[in-house]
C-alpha cells in the first residue's frame, strides 16, 4: 500500500542543495498493479517470428530504464478519476515509442553505451537496430489501433511526428558553435520533452479530463520533459559515467551545442569561448576536461542548473486544476526527483 505523500510536495522545490530526496518508490507504489501489468504486456507484445526483432527488443526494454513516460501515462490516468483497464495499452505504446527512439538515437549518435550497458548498434550493428526500431513504431501503432480512439491516434502520431523533426533538427545543428537558446529549446523540446507531453496528453484524453485539466496535463508533461532534459545536458559536463549509464562528454564528441555551452559563450573570456567553438567545430571530447572546468568557471553550470529547477517548480505550478489526491502529489514529487538528479 502507497503511503500518503501530502500536499506539500506540491510546494516548489528548494535549491537542489537542500531538497529532501523524493521518495521515487512511493511514487511507483501507487500505481504498482497498474505498473506491474505494463511490464507484463511489453514483452508480450514484443513477439516477433524474426529471432532478432526480440532479441534486440528485449535487450533495450529490459535494460533498467525507470519508464517514466508510462508512468506519467498510469498517474495522469489514475488521477482524473480513470477506473477502465485502456491505460495500461496506453502505457507500452509510450514505452514503445520511447524504445525505438532510442535504437535510432544510438544509431545517429554513434553511442556505445546507454543506462551503463553496450547499446544494440554496438552489439548487432546499426543495421538491424533501426530495423527493430521501426518495427517498434509499427507495433505501437498497432497497440493505438487496438485503442479504437482517434483522438489518442492524433494526439501520438503528431508527437511522433515532432519527434522526427527534432531528431533531424539536432543532426542539422551538429557542429554549429553558434546555436542560440531559442533553437536550443526548440529541439529539446521536440526530442525530448514531446514525448512526456504525448504521455500526460493521452492519458488525460483518455480519462476524459475536462479541457483545462486536460491542457494542464498536456502542459505539465512538457515542462517536465524540459526540465528533465536540461538536467541531463548538466549532467553531461558535471556528472559521471557511473550516474548517467553514458559516457561523460559524449555531447562534446557528437558536436552537439548544449545549454552549459551556450552559456559559456555567453559568459566566458575569449578563451573559453574559443575552446568551445573549437571543441564543437572538431567535434572531439579531447578537450573535456578545459570545458569542464570553463564551465563550471563562468557559471554555466549554475545557470543550467537554475533553468532546471524554474521548469520542474513550473510543471507543479501547472498541477493546481486537476483533482487533489496522492495522485497528483505524486506527479509534483516527480519534478522534484527530475531535478534531484543534480544532487
Amino acid at each position: 500500500m502507497a503511503r500518503n505523500m501530502s500536499s506539500t510536495t506540491l510546494n516548489a522545490p528548494e535549491t537542489a542543495d537542500r531538497a529532501p530526496l523524493p521518495d521515487i518508490k512511493a511514487i511507483y507504489a501507487l500505481v504498482v498493479e497498474d505498473f506491474a501489468a505494463v511490464n507484463e504486456l511489453i514483452p508480450r507484445r514484443l513477439t516477433s517470428d524474426v529471432d532478432l526483432v526480440e532479441e534486440i527488443g528485449r535487450h533495450i526494454v529490459d535494460s533498467g530504464g525507470k519508464r517514466l513516460r508510462p508512468l506519467l501515462v498510469l498517474l495522469g490516468a489514475r488521477c482524473l478519476g480513470y477506473r477502465g483497464h485502456e491505460h495500461i495499452k496506453l502505457a507500452a505504446i509510450i514505452e514503445f515509442l520511447h524504445t525505438a527512439t532510442l535504437l535510432h538515437d544510438d544509431v545517429v549518435d554513434r553511442s556505445n553505451l546507454r543506462r551503463g550497458r553496450a547499446t544494440a548498434n554496438q552489439l548487432w550493428g546499426n543495421a538491424p537496430s533501426v530495423l527493430v526500431g521501426d518495427f517498434l513504431y509499427s507495433r505501437a501503432f498497432q497497440l493505438m489501433a487496438e485503442l479504437g480512439r482517434l483522438d489518442i491516434i492524433a494526439i501520438l502520431s503528431d508527437a511522433t511526428n515532432v519527434i522526427a523533426e527534432g531528431e533531424v533538427q539536432q543532426l542539422a545543428n551538429i557542429g554549429k558553435p553558434d546555436l542560440s537558446e531559442a533553437d536550443y529549446y526548440g529541439v529539446i523540446r521536440a526530442k525530448t520533452a514531446m514525448l512526456f507531453q504525448a504521455a500526460s496528453h493521452s492519458a488525460a484524453a483518455l480519462a476524459a479530463g475536462s479541457e483545462v485539466q486536460t491542457i494542464a496535463l498536456r502542459d505539465y508533461g512538457l515542462t517536465l520533459g524540459l526540465a528533465y532534459q536540461l538536467v541531463d545536458d548538466w549532467l553531461d559536463y558535471a556528472g559521471d559515467s557511473a550516474v548517467m549509464g553514458k559516457n561523460a562528454g559524449d555531447d562534446l564528441a557528437e558536436g552537439k551545442m548544449t545549454l552549459p555551452l551556450i552559456y559559456t559563450l555567453q559568459q566566458g573570456s575569449a578563451a573559453e569561448r574559443r575552446l568551445v567553438r573549437d571543441a564543437i567545430e572538431q567535434r572531439s571530447s579531447i578537450l573535456l576536461p578545459d570545458i569542464i572546468a570553463a564551465v563550471h568557471r563562468c557559471g554555466a553550470l549554475d545557470r543550467t542548473r537554475h533553468d532546471a529547477e524554474v521548469h520542474a517548480r513550473r510543471a507543479i505550478d501547472l498541477l493546481t486544476p486537476l483533482p487533489l489526491g496522492d495522485h497528483r502529489n505524486a506527479l509534483a514529487e516527480l519534478a522534484h526527483f527530475c531535478v534531484a538528479r543534480l544532487n
